[in-house]
């Protein structure tokens, strides 16, 4: 099946050109198709550069103001402007509009009924007033016959008058605009969450070099040189006055962490010496012989400090390590023990880098969660420029999350363990921001977006029942030069450029590790302002903040949640909303019947069987009956008591009425049959007088045969 379409090799597009020009020739046979395509080809040349080169919006005039003589009209001023399909729309003459009828029609259009006089007392409503180019064919022609089997009949138009109409909407109309910080936040998604990544990101950054230094020296003595016996002597001048009293407040709370950070780091860095070593350290450093007295000091400092709350640090994160510093301190340097037990966490301490055993469980959460982010954000994010970011992040070998332990707990953690975390720090740190900086680049170049409302707002319109009260042009949308995608941001373009050309093009440089000599004390410098709030610098925050700052009078970008939708959307968005929270109540309201029908039917299951139960209770209690004597036997024992001359006469008397019967027999025989079904010796009613009905023979033990021989002629 023939589908237009080439195979796009050899760098050809698989698709045709959208546009086509007619070629003319001598001896050419021009037809209404080859002049119709000259007149498309140059239509659409024209609108593509309306579109694409200055977008959508008044070009001039075109003002809206108040009519003279009042009520619901407004009179437009004579102007040009271009749709978002690149239609110019122009307005030769002043027009006076009545935006009552609009009005009117609107609601017409939008209930398809007539809804009488639109000036209810609805109070002050907003609309916003539109003009909408049209086109409409004119000066029709009847055409000279033809060779087509199907010729137009009648008259045909030979012009396309280009004019335009008012209408009226919602005042709030489609932003065509491109503002670069918008697609940004849509590459990051929510912007809280990407903050936060990028916060843990950077944490785990000023950590990398001093988890290389301790998994790769830890045997090895750190350098303690004079700025280390400065920062020795100063700690202690400032925390020996404050080995006393209860939890400081938030200000004296910070400055003594970073004191009792320091002074832990000139401590460990001392405790990394063998005694020879240290012996040596004093001679050289005299303050160095503080060094028990620095370790109480310490102690009374840190159980100061353990009721320190989060409130008084910049973020969570800064909290976690303030944590670290004062169980570190007290477990590792307090006793003098460390080095024996644990090595590695000492040389964390020495650089100002405390890693306790719940900091270690945050890493390795923070780890699964910054690469889960990456993996999300690759997910739906469009026009990723990076081919290899996907495969490498999911290369990535994190170690897995463990539960949080108790606060103070001193489990130190293992060589292979540390050297786990930071490798996966550095991979997932080079990821983050390789991410981030194509992010960032790709919002330089805006986007072919489509057109889906194409009329221009030309003033917004507040009427008060049927009267214009106000009308307002001043922020409606203008053409700018360099177009609605630079205009409003063309003051930062240049410095963006110049950002670009530094960081979009040039491969983000892989984690460069600490470089350790392979013999005597590893030179590592101390880690300044960790508890303070981390600045971010460079070419990649500079672009992030010129895309997510807004200049003057330009639109703020909009977070991807709260980007809006076009104003007919809303509307239908709202209604749907509407109508699915009056399905979830009714179908609310059909659980609850269908709970109580469930509850009640289970209930009269329970009787059910509890009657059950109590039928069969009362069948085993109940005694047993006494034997019932028959019917039968009943009449025998009457018959056995009567006289047997008694019984004889009435033999007799029953043959004599058996021979006076001919030819009436059948009488005495259903007599006969009636009183043997009775099965008693009574008389039957209606037997003839004289008549035995039934009698029991003697000697007979149910008295059937007796009655049935009474009845026999």
């Amino acid at each position: 099946m023939a589908t237009g379409c080439g195979c796009g090799c050899d760098g050809t597009p698989p698709l045709p050109s959208s546009f086509v020009r007619p070629r003319f020739f001598a001896g050419q046979l021009l037809t209404e198709d080859d002049l119709g395509l000259l007149v498309d080809y140059m239509t659409a040349k024209s609108r593509l550069h309306h579109r694409s080169l200055y977008g959508p919006g008044v070009v001039r005039g075109l003002d809206v103001g108040c009519d003279p003589c009042g009520g619901g009209t407004v009179v437009v001023t004579p102007g040009h402007a271009l749709d978002c399909a690149g239609h110019d729309i122009v307005v030769q003459c002043a027009e006076r509009v009545d935006v009552r009828a609009l009005v009117r029609e609107r609601r017409i259009a939008a209930l398809g009924v007539d809804c009488e006089d639109p000036c209810e007392d609805e109070g002050a409503r907003r609309y916003g007033l539109y003009v909408r180019y049209e086109e409409l064919p004119v000066d029709p022609v009847a055409p000279y016959a033809t060779e087509e089997p199907c010729p137009s009949p009648g008259c045909v138009p030979s012009r396309v008058r280009e004019g335009h109409r008012f209408v009226v909407g919602c005042e709030d109309p489609d932003d065509h605009r491109y503002n670069p910080g918008t697609k940004l936040l849509a590459a990051l998604g929510d912007r809280p969450a990407a903050d936060d990544v990028r916060d843990r990101d950077e944490r785990l950054t000023r950590y990398l070099d001093a988890l290389y230094a301790a998994v790769s020296a830890p045997g090895r003595t750190f350098l303690f040189d004079a700025v280390d016996a400065q920062r020795f002597t100063a700690a202690m001048d400032r925390l020996r006055p404050e080995i006393s009293g209860g939890t400081p407040p938030a200000e004296l709370a910070r400055e003594l962490m970073e004191q009792v950070r320091a002074l832990a780091a000139a401590v460990a860095r001392f405790d990394t010496y063998d005694p020879a070593g240290q012996q040596q350290l004093v001679r050289d450093h005299p303050v160095l012989s503080a060094v028990p007295d620095a370790r109480t000091v310490l102690g009374a400092v840190c159980a100061r400090l353990a009721g320190v709350g989060g409130p008084v640090w910049p973020s969570p994160l800064h909290a976690s390590i303030a944590r670290a510093v004062v169980s570190e301190t007290r477990a590792r340097l307090v006793t003098g023990a460390g080095e024996r037990e644990a090595p590695v966490e000492v040389r964390m301490l020495a650089q100002g880098t405390p890693l306790s055993h719940s900091l270690r469980v945050e890493f390795r959460a923070e780890l699964t969660l910054i690469r889960e982010w990456l993996l999300g954000r690759l997910d739906r994010t469009t026009g990723v420029t990076d081919c290899a970011l996907r495969r490498d992040v999911t290369a990535v070998e994190v170690p897995p999350p463990l539960p949080p332990p108790r606060e103070d707990s001193p489990l130190p953690g293992g060589i292979a363990e540390l050297r786990a975390l930071a490798d996966a720090a550095a991979a997932l740190s080079r990821a983050v921001r390789r991410f981030v900086t194509g992010a960032a680049c790709a919002t330089l170049s805006p986007p072919c977006e489509s057109c889906s409302d194409t009329d221009v707002l030309l003033a917004r319109v507040r009427l008060d029942g049927c009267d214009v009260v106000e009308v307002c042009s001043a922020d409606r949308e203008q053409v700018l030069p360099g177009g609605s995608a630079y205009g409003e941001w063309l003051q930062k373009l240049p410095r963006l450029r110049e950002l670009a050309r530094r960081l979009c093009c040039v491969p983000v440089p892989p984690y460069p590790r600490p470089e350790i000599p392979p013999e005597g004390p590893v030179p590592r410098p101390y880690a300044d302002r960790l508890l303070e709030e981390w600045k971010r610098t460079g070419d990649l925050e500079e672009i992030l903040l010129l895309l997510l700052t807004p200049g003057p009078g330009e639109s703020p970008p909009r977070e991807l949640r709260k980007q809006f939708l076009p104003p007919r959307q809303v509307d239908e968005l709202a209604a749907l909303g509407t109508r699915v929270e009056e399905l979830t109540a009714a179908l609310d309201g059909v659980r609850t019947r269908l709970t109580e029908a469930r509850r009640e039917l289970d209930g009269a299951r329970e009787l059910g069987a509890r009657l059950d139960a109590l039928e069969q209770s009362a069948r085993e209690q109940a005694p047993a009956p006494p034997a019932r004597r028959t019917r039968s036997a009943g009449a025998a024992q009457k018959t056995a008591a009567r006289t047997p001359a008694k019984t004889a006469g009435t033999r007799a008397t029953g043959a004599a009425a058996a021979k006076g019967a001919a030819p009436g027999a059948a009488a005495p025989r259903s007599a006969g049959r009636r009183s043997t079904a009775r099965g008693s010796g009574g008389d039957v009613e209606g037997a003839p007088p004289g008549t035995a009905t039934g009698g029991t023979a003697p000697g007979t033990a149910d008295g059937t045969s007796g009655g049935t021989a009474g009845g026999t002629p």
